[in-house]
C-alpha cells in the first residue's frame, strides 16, 4: 500500500470497540431486515402491470443500468483513491445503496463502516472517510439545488398545485445555513485534507450531472418522439424538487410540474412511473442477492 494512502488514513478518527463480534451480528441483522423489507415490498408490487409497460429499447436499458450504478461507481472511485479499495468492495457499496433506499437513510453507511472494519487491511480508521464522503455528497446536492433554484426561480411560482414560494424560500434558507455551517466549521467536521475533500466534491458534482443526463437519456430512448431538451428540463426539475427539504409531497409536486411543462401527456407520466418501479425492483433484486450471499457467508464462517 502506498505511503500516500497511509499518510491520508493516519489522521482519521475511528470508533474503537472492544470486540469485532458486533460486526458479524450487524451484517447478519441488516441482511435479515433487508430480506424482510424486500418481501414486504414485493407483496405490494404489481409486477405483471410493470412488466407489460417496460420499454423495449436497448438504449433505455443501458441508460437505466448506468443511472443505477452511478452512485456506487462514484463512491468506488472515491474509496479506491482513499483506501485502494479492491473491486470486490463494489458489492459492499451496492449493499450500502440498497440499505439506504429500502431500510433507513444512513443505515448503509453503518453497514459499510462495519464491512470496512472487518477488512482491516484497507484502513485502520474508516469512520472519518465515510463521514466525509457523506457530508460532501450532501454538500454537492445543496450546491446543485441552489444552482437549479437560481435557474428555475422565474417558473417556480407557477407550480400552484403543489409548491409554495414560502416553502421554497424556507428550503433555500436551510440549505444555505447548512452549507455555510459546513464551510465555517470544516476543520471540526472533516477528517480528510483539503485536496481529498475537493476531489470528493468534484466526484459528487460530476455524478449529479451524469445522473441528470442519464435520466433524460433513458426517458428519451423510451419515448424518442419527445425532445431531449424537454427530458433534460424534467430531469433537472426532478433533481430540484426531490432535494427541497420543506416541500411536502415531492412526487405530487414533480407530477404537477410535469403536467405544467408537457401537458396531460399520459405516456410521459406512465414512463416516469415505470422507471421508478424498475429502480425499486432492481433494489429488491440486488438487495436479495447480496443479503442472501452475506447470510450464507456468515453461516459458513461460524
Amino acid at each position: 500500500m502506498s505511503s500516500t494512502f497511509n499518510t491520508a488514513s493516519a489522521g482519521l478518527p475511528s470508533l474503537h470497540l472492544p470486540t469485532r463480534h458486533w460486526q458479524k451480528w450487524l451484517s447478519a441483522l441488516v441482511s435479515g431486515l433487508l430480506l424482510v423489507a424486500i418481501a414486504t415490498q414485493l407483496a405490494h408490487l404489481d409486477l405483471r402491470q410493470l412488466l407489460s409497460a417496460i420499454p423495449a429499447s436497448p438504449g433505455f436499458w443501458l441508460a437505466l443500468a448506468a443511472y443505477y450504478l452511478a452512485l456506487p461507481a462514484s463512491e468506488w472511485i472515491i474509496f479506491r483513491r482513499l483506501w485502494r479499495l479492491p473491486i470486490e468492495g463494489f458489492a459492499a457499496l451496492l449493499r450500502k445503496l440498497v440499505s439506504n433506499e429500502i431500510l433507513l437513510g444512513y443505515s448503509g453507511e453503518l453497514t459499510f463502516y462495519a464491512w470496512a472494519r472487518r477488512h482491516g487491511g484497507l484502513t485502520s480508521a474508516p469512520f472519518g472517510a465515510i463521514k466525509d464522503v457523506s457530508v460532501t455528497s450532501a454538500l454537492a446536492g445543496n450546491i446543485a439545488t441552489i444552482v437549479m433554484i437560481a435557474i428555475a426561480w422565474p417558473f417556480l411560482g407557477e407550480l400552484h398545485a403543489g409548491i409554495a414560494t414560502r416553502d421554497i424560500a424556507l428550503s433555500v434558507g436551510v440549505i444555505l445555513l447548512v452549507s455555510i455551517a459546513v464551510a465555517v466549521f470544516n476543520r471540526r467536521i472533516f477528517s480528510l485534507p483539503g485536496g481529498a475533500l475537493r476531489f470528493l466534491l468534484g466526484v459528487h458534482l460530476s455524478r449529479l450531472v451524469a445522473t441528470t443526463c442519464l435520466s433524460a437519456l433513458m426517458w428519451h430512448c423510451a419515448l424518442p418522439a419527445v425532445s431531449v431538451t424537454l427530458w433534460l428540463a424534467l430531469a433537472a426539475l426532478q433533481l430540484l424538487v426531490t432535494r427541497l427539504p420543506f416541500v411536502p409531497n415531492k412526487d405530487l409536486v414533480f407530477a404537477n410540474a410535469t403536467i405544467l411543462l408537457v401537458g396531460e401527456h399520459s405516456d410521459i407520466g406512465s414512463l416516469i412511473a415505470v422507471v421508478a418501479g424498475l429502480i425499486l425492483v432492481t433494489h429488491l433484486i440486488v438487495g436479495a442477492l447480496l443479503s442472501a450471499t452475506a447470510l450464507i457467508g456468515e453461516a459458513s464462517a461460524s
